[in-house]
């Protein structure tokens, strides 16, 4: 492998067991709230923009995944659409308020916001709602990063109850380019889904221990089908994207 190549590897490797260290209590805060979520019915809602929405999709209608969770999908804030457009719509106030109508969030619910830089009026806005809504908002986000945009604003970390910290540096890229001043290798989005997947996984543990784990099969597995089919027909109507 080339040399940042195997840099990348490394550096990521090293912060994914820091921030297993570091973020152990938060995630086990994590794991309660939406077990106690996941006994009452209640569903887990995930919203982010930019690429940051890709952990929204990461959890949802996933072989080996959680049919609780709803991603939250709104094309202006993603990249297919126009990512130039999407930067600009983070930014906008008001724009998650019609964005979260189409969502059933109710109190009792969890919601991840994420957002690397944490700062952005629309994972701002989010929080807030959520918290309006009487959800239990968890962000995953990056504090150095945070810290250093906010000048002294609200950060999506002062907004939830619970904060998963990815510890991304500022500006995301951890890798300098030889010979420039550049730098490569963000690690926000490994980071965040590994963060995301494994309090995922142990919530299933927790409630396959009860007798009641939602879990989709891959579609090529024996029996899917039909597991698939009833776990579709149970969480449709509070998910949308079904």
């Amino acid at each position: 492998m080339t040399q940042l190549t195997d840099q990348y590897f490394d550096a990521l490797i090293s912060r994914l067991r820091q921030v297993r260290t570091e973020l152990a209590p938060a995630m086990a805060k994590a794991v309660e709230a939406i077990v106690d979520a996941a006994r009452a019915d209640q569903r887990v809602y995930i919203f982010g923009t930019g690429h940051s929405h890709v952990l929204a999709e990461e959890a949802h209608y996933r072989a080996g995944g959680l049919a609780i969770t709803v991603p939250i999908l709104a094309g202006p804030t993603m990249l297919h659409e126009g990512a130039v457009a999407g930067t600009a719509y983070e930014r906008m106030p008001g724009i998650v308020a019609p964005i979260f109508a189409r969502y059933d969030i109710r109190a009792g619910d969890i919601l991840f916001v994420i957002s690397n830089s944490g700062t952005n009026a629309a994972p701002i806005e989010a929080a807030t709602i959520g918290r309006e809504l009487g959800a239990t908002v968890i962000a995953i986000t990056s504090l150095a990063y945070s810290t250093a945009t906010a000048k002294g604003g609200t950060r999506l970390a002062d907004l939830a109850d619970i904060v998963l910290d990815n510890g991304s540096p500022p500006g995301d890229a951890i890798l300098d380019v030889p010979g420039s001043d550049l730098k490569v290798g963000p690690i926000s989005t490994a980071i965040g889904v590994t963060i995301l997947n494994a309090i995922l996984a142990e919530v299933a543990a927790r409630l396959s221990a009860d007798g009641n784990a939602p879990i989709y099969l891959s579609a090529n597995m024996p029996g899917a089908k039909e597991i698939n089919e009833k776990l579709v027909e149970r969480f449709r109507p509070r998910n949308p994207h079904l």
